[in-house]
């Protein structure tokens, strides 16, 4: 635990998430999805053994890079992948993006479930492709997909639905049967399914994640699994991420748009990064997730017993908390200024999940304990002004 209460100094850095113009001295950052931990010592000599060769040309991904994701596939989740189903891609988002336009063409439909990760709704009508919602339904705080509503969006010109699993910004680990009733739905009207799964190792104590491409073999044909090691080992500025398929002929239109977007090579610290992350930080990560459970358990207690106005869930999933704000009396395009000028906290405004997120916030929990004590203590006296 001590490894990682006492985090990392990113400030000064060029870091998106310290050095934007908007986190002033005195705010604590809470917001984009990364980790103030110092990355697994695995990874770090493996990137330093990289610099000391002293030439960074073009490289390619040898067999070890393809093998390290297969076994930790299978030692992790019991996923069972073949080396030809892996297509690396430099980040998920890209991956959704190859995976949209390699299931459909411009004019057709894809569905997403909202509130659901932002970039989901670019990657749809950047494409030219239509873009079509459907609601989860919310109950007191937790997510559920509405199955007749998502049925009831699928026209002829539907080709697929993006699936968030686990779920940005809410949380759930989808169970089984969801997962089972949604690929059920998507078999019978033929759609494809574009999974992105980048949470998939930060799931909660108690809590299982299932890749839907599991199911059944049908299922995984019309399946395109987005992972990455960058959410669980903060490797977003390395662009390591994943796509798993298993149709030959899907797989060669996605590595055909891959390389006409010249978005197929990898860089010289792919490999390294990945394999300190997949071949040797196992324990790493049991540790943050613990590390984890602590801070969302302490976040949420302290949410519930101490502040009014705010309702939270335990994430099934995740380092993030999805709040809602909508009671604090403050009109629902103000909350996260408030939180920002007044309580000294920046955090991801709902909206950037759609319009289902109006009036909520959601907070990165990925930090030192003592942060995120100093925040909560700040955001009591910022709502005890009001």
């Amino acid at each position: 635990m001590e490894r990682f209460e006492k985090g990392i100094n990113r400030k000064g850095t060029n870091c998106v998430k310290w050095d934007v113009p908007f986190v002033t001295e005195g705010v604590q950052p809470m917001w984009i999805a990364d980790m103030d931990f110092e990355v697994a010592p695995a990874i770090t000599e493996n990137l330093k053994n990289i610099t000391s060769q002293g030439a960074f040309g073009y490289q390619f991904l040898s067999e070890n890079y393809y093998q390290s994701i297969i076994n930790w596939m299978e030692r992790r989740h019991r996923y069972k992948v073949a080396r030809e189903e892996i297509c690396y891609v430099p980040n998920v988002v890209l991956g959704l993006s190859f995976a949209v336009q390699a299931v459909s063409e411009p004019g057709d439909e894809i569905i997403i479930q909202t509130p659901v990760y932002g970039p989901f709704f670019r990657v749809v009508e950047d494409n030219q492709r239509v873009l079509v919602e459907s609601k989860l339904k919310e109950e007191n705080g937790y997510y559920t997909m509405d199955m007749e509503d998502f049925e009831r969006k699928i026209t002829p010109k539907t080709k697929a639905v993006i699936l968030c699993n686990p779920h940005n910004p809410s949380g759930r680990v989808w169970t089984k049967e969801e997962l089972e009733q949604l690929a059920e739905i998507c078999m019978r009207h033929h759609l494809y399914i574009i999974s992105d799964d980048i949470h998939c190792e930060l799931v909660r104590a108690g809590q299982k994640h299932t890749f839907i491409s599991s199911l059944s073999e049908e299922v995984r044909r019309r399946s395109i699994i987005c992972t990455s090691p960058s959410k669980a080992f903060n490797l977003a500025g390395i662009h390591v991420a994943n796509c798993f398929i298993s149709d030959e002929e899907l797989r060669g239109k996605f590595m055909e748009i891959a390389e006409k977007s010249h978005a197929a090579e990898s860089n010289a610290f792919v490999e390294a990064a990945l394999r300190g992350a997949y071949d040797e930080s196992e324990e790493w990560l049991l540790a943050l997730n613990d590390y984890l459970d602590q801070n969302i358990d302490y976040f949420v207690s302290y949410i519930e017993k101490e502040i009014s106005g705010i309702k939270v869930r335990r994430p099934e999933g995740t380092y993030l908390v999805w709040a809602d704000c909508r009671k604090l009396g403050i009109k629902e395009e103000r909350v996260r200024e408030f939180l920002l000028d007044t309580c000294k906290i920046a955090v991801n405004d709902g909206e950037f999940f759609g319009k289902e997120g109006r009036g909520f916030v959601r907070f990165n929990l990925a930090c030192p304990l003592s942060q995120i004590k100093g925040a909560l203590e700040n955001l009591k006296k910022g709502i005890e002004t009001l």
